[in-house]
């Protein structure tokens, strides 16, 4: 596909990185000719120097026979103005990063009247991304599906782990109806069926209704079973959504924010946190407001390295539950093993959800991408496909289905009932399914077929 993306941010930067090695054409407009350079150069993509909200630059940049263009420059207005004109010029598909939370409370109205087809947000689906951590104290990480019926966690299993030494059919209906979707086991990533037995320290991806998988991570994962107050550091924009999020809980809340006037808005807006001003880097000042009486300290500062330290720190002090914002996952391989639990990567997520869109449009006649994830360090693919009645999957029990190998089916949701599937489970038309693979870029149900 001809995808052209305005503005090479750290956003921008991912989706050139993650959509060329999706063997799209793109093409990347920018302002800063260095950068431009940077990235042209490290990508293999093709560049135009401008402004992206320009008509004569889009023009240059081939959107009027593009069939995605993304804006994602620093200035909300900038986007939305090139995302309407790149629709006007014939861009197929236009989407258009909204930061600021006034704007994005019009993101409907702007969507539909302006016909900008998608709007995202990194700091929102963050801030969900966190809640989701939140809800399941004992998970590394989560992923939802069909709008968080279905969740798929990540645990590391301890010395004491009632299923260390376990055959995976061995466990079955022990912990409550859940699947093994992923183990990862030092630098090999395992698709398990039967015969697989779990070792202490693996990472696993267990998937299930929200109580199965609490009760599993209760027996595997001995940390706190549920979040009652978090200190976040950093008052930004991901701090707001989060804020608007979490005094909808009944979980005590405490913001420590370094700029005066930031640390004061959030207070007018959120009356339910005790926001407070001061540095949340001095190991003093995080003494004295009593970080370790929380059961959970969230960094979201706009320095990586000083997130990564914070986290370190307060785990060490006994705090159960960290939360990092790091946009540089880079980092995280040289930092391995060094106490970070919970990591969120705005810019990741946001690549996710506009790859999803990608191979969404990419494929019009099988089955829509309705979810996308990408877990163990990108090596593993976890997705929900809707099940159209022309698919070669239906009708047909899963043990006599030739599918490819590093392959799970590891749910089929049929209207309001969730199926972890045996063999002799059948997919239907309607259906959604959840699959999990070490293959790349399925774009509909049918490809897992051999």
């Amino acid at each position: 596909m001809d995808i052209v993306i305005a503005g090479a941010g750290k956003v921008g930067e991912v989706l050139c990185c993650d959509l060329s090695k999706e063997n799209h054409d793109i093409i990347l407009i920018e302002l800063n000719e260095t950068r431009l350079d940077q990235l042209t150069n490290l990508y293999d993509i093709g560049g135009v120097l401008g402004n992206g909200g320009i008509y004569d630059i889009q023009t240059e940049a081939g959107v009027n026979d593009c069939d995605v263009f993304i804006a994602v420059t620093p200035n909300d207005e900038t986007n939305i103005i090139a995302a309407i004109t790149a629709k006007k010029l014939g861009a197929k598909n236009t989407i258009a990063r909204v930061r600021n939370p006034d704007y994005y409370k019009q993101m409907n109205f702007l969507s539909e009247s302006l016909g900008i087809t998608m709007m995202i947000n990194p700091e929102l689906e963050a801030a969900h991304d966190i809640v989701r951590m939140l809800m399941f104290p004992a998970a590394l990480n989560v992923e939802y599906f069909e709008q968080g019926r279905v969740n798929m966690v990540e645990v590391v299993l301890q010395n004491n782990a009632s299923m260390a030494g376990m055959k995976l059919k061995d466990h079955k209906g022990r912990y409550g109806n859940v699947l093994i979707c992923i183990v990862v086991r030092g630098d090999k990533v395992l698709i398990p069926d039967g015969e697989t037995r779990l070792e202490a320290g693996d990472h696993v991806m267990v998937t299930g209704s929200n109580t199965d998988v609490t009760t599993f991570c209760r027996h595997n994962q001995h940390r706190l079973s549920k979040i009652s107050s978090a200190l976040i550091i950093g008052g930004g924009k991901l701090t707001h959504y989060l804020l608007s999020l979490l005094v909808k809980t009944h979980i005590r809340i405490k913001v420590i924010e370094v700029d005066a006037a930031i640390a004061d808005k959030l207070a007018a807006d959120f009356p339910q946190a005790e926001i407070i001003f001061g540095d949340g880097t001095k190991q003093m000042f995080l003494n004295e407001e009593r970080f370790a009486d929380y059961d959970s300290v969230i960094s979201l500062l706009g320095i990586d390295e000083e997130n990564i330290l914070i986290s370190i720190y307060v785990s060490r002090m006994g705090v159960e539950k960290t939360i990092t914002k790091v946009n540089r996952t880079d980092l995280l391989k040289v930092l391995d093993n060094v106490g970070l639990q919970s990591i969120v990567t705005p810019q990741q997520l946001i690549a996710d959800q506009i790859i999803r869109f990608v191979r969404s449009i990419e494929n019009t006649l099988g089955s829509n991408i309705n979810a996308f994830y990408r877990l163990a360090d990108g090596r593993v693919e976890a997705l929900q496909f809707h099940v159209k009645p022309t698919s070669r999957t239906v009708f047909t029990p899963l043990t006599e289905l030739s599918t490819k190998p590093g392959l799970l089916i590891s749910c089929i949701i049929r209207e309001n009932s969730l199926i972890y599937p045996s063999g002799s489970d059948m997919i239907l038309p309607g259906d959604n399914v959840i699959i999990v693979t070490t293959n790349k870029n399925f774009q509909d149900i049918d490809d897992i077929l051999k």
